[in-house]
């Protein structure tokens, strides 16, 4: 098992290091070419800024049991159809219970942006909500170890 993050905007990026550490599992991140990143454990991939370009440079490398950090709805649809696990840096897996929604919802809001809609304001995030991450993905991680034991 290896662990992809799309990283561009990721914020529990040390926490998902913390954990690989750990257990001694890969890391790979991913960003475009705005951004620079060394944190002295994971492979660093950069990959140009185009629309999409992280996504189908996660979704051509990962595979079956690899685990993918993303907030994006349509990377993670593309992450399940490979086998592998898909999560959110708000502490939550994606499964097919609840990602048809999701998907339909981030289609609601492009058409309500494109009508000059806005949205709501988005919450800035807080020490609760990483440790709710930590807490989880931790909890997942040692899930996903055990199965692929057996």
């Amino acid at each position: 098992m290896k662990i992809f993050v799309d990283a561009d905007a990721c914020p529990v990026k040390e926490i998902i290091v913390d954990i690989a550490r750990k257990h001694d599992i890969e890391v790979w991140m991913f960003f475009d070419t705005s951004h620079i990143y060394y944190d002295g454990y994971s492979r660093v991939f950069t990959v140009d800024k185009s629309a999409d370009s992280v996504d189908f440079a996660i979704v051509n490398r990962i595979g079956e049991g690899d685990v993918c950090v993303t907030q994006d709805y349509g990377l993670a649809s593309m992450i399940m159809a490979k086998n592998a696990f898909a999560v959110h840096q708000n502490g939550f897996a994606y499964t097919k219970d609840n990602i048809d929604r999701m998907l339909f919802e981030r289609h609601i809001s492009k058409e309500m942006r494109m009508a000059g809609k806005r949205g709501g304001k988005h919450k800035a995030r807080t020490k609760e909500n990483d440790e709710k991450f930590r807490v989880f993905f931790e909890k997942f991680i040692e899930e996903i170890m055990a199965q692929q034991k057996m």
